[in-house]
């Protein structure tokens, strides 16, 4: 299991998160792997430590995948959650009140960009009720 955080937008228009991990199944090799997801493109980014950045939604629905940098995000109903590295985020959240972040440690925020093609189906599994 490959843990990830998943954030949308709820019908009251504000953002909300729920963690959870991304399903994998019998691969070759012994290996675990999901199905191919389609992506539409695919970038790197990188910002220094004490980066921030007030409200926003995600451009697109997208996945980020964060290489290094330790980050608190916030919803405007005040909930947090940390990103770290290794951990995905599924960021749906592409309407309504956004999201906050701001990074927490003295490394820079260093993390890929996967758009998710229109359709695309990712094996999110949630483990906990959103917050």
């Amino acid at each position: 299991m490959i843990q990830c955080i998943r954030l949308w937008t709820g019908d009251d228009a504000q953002s909300h998160f729920e963690e959870g991990w991304i399903e994998l199944g019998p691969g070759t090799h012994g290996d675990l792997l999901t199905g191919k997801i389609t992506a539409a493109s695919v970038s790197f980014r990188e910002t220094a430590s004490g980066g921030t950045f007030d409200w926003h939604t995600a451009p697109v629905r997208q996945l980020v995948i964060t290489l290094s940098g330790v980050l608190d995000f916030e919803t405007r109903a005040r909930q947090h959650f940390t990103l770290r590295p290794g951990v995905i985020l599924l960021a749906e959240d592409t309407a309504g009140g956004g999201h906050a972040w701001r990074l927490t440690d003295a490394e820079p925020w260093r993390r890929v960009y996967v758009v998710l093609a229109p359709g695309a189906s990712v094996p999110f599994r949630a483990t906990t009720a959103g917050r």
